[in-house]
Formats: C-alpha cells, structure tokens, sequence
C-alpha cells in the first residue's frame, strides 16, 4: 500500500555503528536497530523485516552464525541478508554469500553507495513479491478455469448420459421383450470390467480406454433396432430365415446412425466405443458371427465383452419364442462357448464373477 514504509533491522554491536545507520536511513525507511544477533531474533519475533543489515564480527554469535540460523527458520529464510563488515577478505566474502548473503557493504559506510544498494535490493524484494502475487493470481485464475471446465465437462456427460438413456428407453420401447436389457448389460459390463483388472487380463488395451465414456457408448449397441420393422423385431414366435436376415441388419443400421454422428463432429472416444460396441457384438471367436465374419482378437476387445453380457442377459431373459433360461444353465452354454463363440479369457472372467451376474439379473444390486 503506498505510504507503507520498507522495514529494515540493523545488527550491529557498536552503538556508534548502529546510531550512524540509523540516521542515514530513518529519512526512507522503518529502521530497526539490535546491537546484538540475540536482539536480531527478539525483534523478529515481532516485525518480519523487509531487509537485515548483519555486522559479521560481533562477540557470543556473529554475523555468519546468525546468517545460518536465519536461513534454517522458515519464517526467515527469505529474508534478503547485507553483511556489514571492516574486513577486506574476498574468502570472508565468499563464505558470506554462500551461506545466503546477498551483498557485502563496507564499513565506514559510503552514504551514497550504502542508500543505492538498500534501494537496489528492496527493489528485487518488491519485484519478486509482486511476482509470486501474480503467480498465485494465475494459479488461482488456473484453478477457476480448471474448476469451471471440469463443471462443463459434467454438465455435458450428465446430458450425454440422459440423452442415451433417452435413446435406450425408445430402442426398448419399440422392443417390448427386452425390457431393462441396456441397463442390465451396462452393469454386467462393469463387472466385467472389475474382473479384467482383478486378473490383469487386456490392461494394455483398457489403459487407454476413459471406463466413463465405454459404459456410457454400450448403451447404444443396439440402437439400429430402431430401423427393424415392429412386425419383425416383436413378432410371438421365432423368425423364419429370412426375418433372421432382416433383425440381423441392426447391426449395420447401428453403425450407420453412429457414423452419421461422426460425420458431424470432431472424432471422440465415446462414439469410437460406441461404433465398435454396436458393430462387432454379434461377431463370434471361431469366425463365425456376423457382420463380418471377424476372428478370434481380430474382434475388437468391446465386442468381444459385449457379446458376452449381451447373450448372458438373453438367455436368463423371456422372449416370445422361449422361456427364460436360469442363472446357472446361462452359466452353462457361456462356458460351453469358450473358444467358439466367446473369447475364452472373457468366460473365465465372467465365471468368476457369475454371483454378480446373478444378483443384477434379479436387480439385487448391494
């Protein structure tokens, strides 16, 4: 604030000394005059000086004593020390600034030359002070900014969510057998996620993966359930050959509304996993699944999961053309599809963590 005076304590165990220095300086700033170390330290306790003028010889502690305590107090450490001294010693120098010092004045003192180099290092004090307040303005700016995007980024994953809750609820609308299978095979997929990390199984592949934006994508694997025909998807019964063809285009009706999104927006992990999840989840180990025929790891890693929960939840669910399996006989044919239809290392995740399969199938979720 202006008006505010630089604050100055100066050592000395003369009194001659210390009246002198004093007098040259109290016209500028607030002068503090100890005429020992041990009185240096009584005042600090009071007043944290904006600069210490140390005599080096002085009797009980002396000056390059006093520099090593000052410099070990946290609350002092910073404090920009002058040694005073009659000594002409370029080794009693040294010594001095390298335990912290950061000027030598002579003494008898030059006037003019003393009041300069004063000036001079309560300038570099005040820039500096000045400069660490400015970076904890940025920093604080920094932190807003970062807080304020992180509340943006919530907002638009918490509308992301709702928007594909939305679109899960009219895919399941238009398909009347499936109702809770979006929500149902989010959950399993999590499991299946847990499990992965517990064994330590494809962690090359699910590091790089944001867990958010894969579980949130799955709910869309089969959005393209919205271009089959309610006479198909909720026909009383099972399909004939040729409406198996037909339910089976889901799969490329999903990939095509994903990438009409993609054509109009910057590339994103949550459609990236999306496009993947609806296009490659009815793929099959041996090869022999559809669309494309993939094979083996050839079946990108959420397909291969989602294949899994997908069936999982269709077997343990009624349809109108079969009765509900149970738990364990879905347990069953899953184990029976290792290294034909499932990736093996997935079933065996998946029958480890069977138990909470179960209770999420009869929605008892702890």
């Amino acid at each position: 604030m202006k008006g505010i005076r630089s604050k100055i304590i100066i050592v000395d165990d003369i009194v001659a000394n210390l009246d002198q220095g004093r007098n040259i300086l109290k016209t500028f700033y607030a002068v503090y005059p100890a005429q020992s170390a041990a009185k240096l330290f009584e005042i600090l306790e009071n007043v944290i000086p904006d600069l210490i003028l140390l005599d080096i010889n002085m009797p009980e502690m002396d000056g390059y004593e006093a520099i090593r305590k000052l410099k070990a107090d946290e609350r002092y450490a910073d404090i920009p020390v002058i040694f005073l001294t009659a000594l002409d010693n370029e080794k009693n120098e040294l010594e001095g600034l390298e335990l912290g010092a950061v000027d030598y004045i002579s003494k008898p003192f030059s006037v003019p030359l003393l009041l300069k180099r004063i000036e001079n290092h309560i300038l570099i004090v005040k820039q500096k002070n000045d400069l660490l307040k400015k970076q904890e303005q940025l920093q604080d700016y920094a932190n807003n900014l970062q807080n304020m995007v992180l509340e943006k980024t919530e907002e638009v994953l918490e509308l992301q969510s709702v928007v594909l809750a939305t679109i899960a609820d009219l895919v399941e609308f238009r398909d009347k057998s499936t109702g809770g299978h979006i929500m149902r095979t989010k959950r399993y997929l999590q499991v299946i996620i847990d499990g992965l990390a517990d064994n330590e199984a494809y962690q090359e592949i699910l590091s790089q993966w944001n867990m958010d934006y894969f579980l949130q994508s799955a709910q869309l694997h089969d959005v393209g359930k919205i271009a089959i025909s309610d006479l198909i998807l909720n026909k009383p019964g099972k399909l004939t050959e040729e409406e198996f063809e037909i339910m089976k285009t889901h799969v490329t009706a999903g990939v095509d509304a994903i990438e009409r999104v993609l054509n109009h927006t910057k590339s994103h992990a949550f459609l990236e996993h999306a496009i993947l999840t609806a296009g490659t989840h009815h793929e099959k180990w041996d090869g022999s699944g559809y669309p494309l025929g993939l094979k083996g790891r050839g079946i990108p890693l959420e397909g291969r999961i989602m294949a899994i929960v997908d069936v999982y939840d269709a077997l343990i669910s009624e349809r109108p053309y079969k009765t509900a399996f149970t738990h364990e006989e879905a347990c069953k044919i899953i184990k029976e599809g290792a290294g034909t239809h499932f990736d093996p290392v997935l079933v065996d995740v998946f029958l480890n963590a069977q138990d909470e399969f179960a209770k999420i199938s009869k929605n008892d979720i702890e």
